[in-house]
């Protein structure tokens, strides 16, 4: 028993080792890009940790907030793969054309949370 929780935890081991030298060969721009999208959701996780403890009595609040974190943190992986240069479906599209589209997307994704703050 004590041995397959071993033989687990190397594995574990191993894989988050593949996977850090693996993020290691990463372009900066994607880097930068991952970063927000943490910052995104760890916001979103924040909230709803606060709506827990302190209740959600402005409810729509909570959710536009919420919402906000979740959808810019769903655009900005979008973003992601349409910059990233391995993605070969998106080789032809130029990475301002790939920002234009999530700044304009943010900007109706913002203003749909607006309006339904009420």
């Amino acid at each position: 028993m004590g041995r397959s929780g071993t033989g687990t935890t190397k594995d574990a081991q191993a894989l988050f080792q593949s996977l850090r030298s693996a993020y290691v060969a990463t372009p900066n721009n994607l880097k930068i890009i991952d970063l927000y999208i943490v910052f995104a959701i760890v916001t979103a996780v924040i909230q709803v940790v606060y709506m827990a403890i302190v209740g959600s009595f402005p409810f729509n609040s909570f959710l536009s907030g919420v919402l906000s974190c979740v959808g810019t943190a769903v655009l900005a992986v979008s973003l992601r793969i349409q910059v990233n240069k391995d993605n070969k479906e998106f080789k032809d599209l130029p990475p301002e054309r790939a920002f234009a589209d999530f700044v304009l997307c943010n900007l109706v994704l913002h203003l749909v949370i607006m309006n339904f703050l009420g």
